[in-house]
């Protein structure tokens, strides 16, 4: 009942919901909730939230269901488990069948998250994590961010970041203190990709992906199975507690 009792869940799951909503508050979403709806691509704050609600219903089933004995809520907590645990497999699977088609999935999601780039800044924020640690400019090329209204190309465009790329394309200095968050622009104005390797990250950030998974390939798998050992500990432990308490009431009556 102890190992399936753990009030940290809750708390995290707690944390997770309140720094979501915490978010939203500081972007004005709890104000006007059409933001939600009319943001074309993905708020890292719904992957917020929806850690932090699973973390603390699991939390709560396991701890409230060992500490009174409840076998409903045990069943509850390990049938949860083991359904993420089976949606965890059947994605890894599939991922390897169908390696093509998730690859042009994760490009697409990736392409529509840079027409949002700036509506929302948690968007922003994560596509700029993601560009400045994988070295890499777009899906493919820099020439992706056509696709943004602020970065593109077209006659039309008014910006003052036409023909330019996010500073977070930008090949920086260790030297450097303050960040130039300028630095991208015109870049894309003259020359071609491969002269514009002295100024901004060339490669697509999905070749920076697909090179970066054989190298930490064990750290993945790694990863997975520990989790995955963790599930299972859980499931274990709830249906040998429900085991317990049905034995005993099958004694009593």
């Amino acid at each position: 009942a102890e190992a399936l009792c753990d009030i940290n869940k809750e708390l995290a799951g707690t944390a997770f919901i309140a720094i979501g909503f915490w978010a939203w508050s500081e972007k004005g979403v709890l104000s006007d909730l059409t933001q939600v709806t009319r943001l074309h691509g993905f708020d890292p704050v719904w992957g917020v939230l929806v850690v932090g609600t699973v973390t603390f219903i699991l939390g709560f089933a396991g701890c409230v269901g060992a500490l009174r004995e409840n076998i409903c809520l045990l069943k509850f907590f390990s049938g949860v488990i083991g359904f993420i645990f089976f949606l965890e497999l059947t994605a890894a699977v599939l991922a390897f069948v169908f390696q093509g088609q998730v690859r042009e999935w994760i490009n697409d999601f990736f392409l529509a998250n840079v027409k949002a780039y700036r509506e929302d800044i948690d968007l922003q924020n994560l596509i700029d994590s993601l560009q400045k640690l994988n070295h890499c400019c777009g899906a493919k090329e820099p020439n992706d961010w056509n696709l943004n209204v602020y970065f593109n190309c077209s006659n039309e465009n008014p910006s003052r970041e036409k023909c330019g790329v996010p500073f977070s394309c930008c090949i920086s200095d260790p030297a450097d203190t303050v960040v130039n968050t300028q630095c991208g622009y015109d870049v894309r104005r003259s020359g071609t990709p491969a002269q514009w390797g002295n100024t901004i990250y060339v490669k697509g950030c999905m070749m920076a992906l697909e090179e970066w998974l054989p190298r930490n390939l064990y750290i993945v798998a790694g990863v997975f199975i520990v989790i995955s050992l963790l599930q299972m500990v859980g499931i274990f432990l709830a249906r040998t507690l429900i085991g317990d308490i049905e034995k005993v009431k099958f004694n009593y009556y």
